[in-house]
């Protein structure tokens, strides 16, 4: 079964990435643009989140108008780099709840091995939405979203900047039925498994932790 990718190829969003991919890009501008294409993403990611109608009045007349239906939408991040998802997100989603998972990569192997996991209760109830910059080999997605799928949520989709065409591959191989929202789809992997054309190790570039 192939499963769902959407490539999110609005202008501002590609100019802004560009932006992140150059070298010579501050952390702080790294930052701030890693930030503001998250808030993009955001608008396309919940495109297809249900409404309900409600009874409210407006200063001249009641109405029913629009409200998203059911609990808040979940947003989890892998740490460490998915924070600055996060963080962009949280800006359109502001009362959205909160989860993160921490996940380390093995550098030899690129299988992940899980250090950290919180996330809220009730989510069969909820709308969550993984964010992660890159979406590599795929293999941290996967094994995110075995823990989640745990707790059943009402619906699931995994958000990331950059993709691979390997990445996507292993990830639908195992979870076919969860969609990928995505800024560009790259080449390929090189031998250490980063993306490439990319933007390098997002979370150093993010948090300046280490030297070009």
């Amino acid at each position: 079964m192939q499963g769902s990718v959407t490539v999110v190829d609005h202008p501002l969003i590609q100019h802004k990435l560009t932006l992140m991919r150059r070298k010579q890009t501050s952390t702080a501008s790294f930052r701030a643009l890693l930030s503001e294409i998250s808030m993009l993403l955001a608008y396309e990611v919940t495109r297809d989140l249900p409404l309900t109608l409600h009874e409210i009045e407006t200063p001249l007349a009641k109405t029913r108008a629009p409200l998203l239906d059911g609990k808040k939408i979940v947003l989890v991040g892998v740490l460490r780099a998915g924070l600055g998802v996060l963080d962009g997100m949280l800006h359109i989603l502001p009362s959205a709840r909160v989860g993160h998972i921490g996940l380390r990569r093995d550098e030899t192997t690129h299988s992940p091995s899980e250090y950290y996991f919180k996330l809220p209760g009730d989510l069969h109830e909820r709308d969550v939405l993984l964010v992660d910059p890159m979406l590599a080999t795929g293999n941290t997605a996967v094994a995110a979203v075995d823990r989640i799928q745990l707790q059943e949520p009402r619906s699931l989709k995994v958000v990331s900047l950059l993709a691979a065409p390997e990445g996507i591959t292993n990830f639908h191989a195992h979870h076919p039925e969860v969609p990928i929202v995505t800024a560009a789809v790259d080449e390929r992997l090189d031998e250490t498994a980063y993306i490439v054309p990319g933007l390098g190790d997002a979370g150093d570039r993010m948090f300046g932790t280490r030297a070009d």
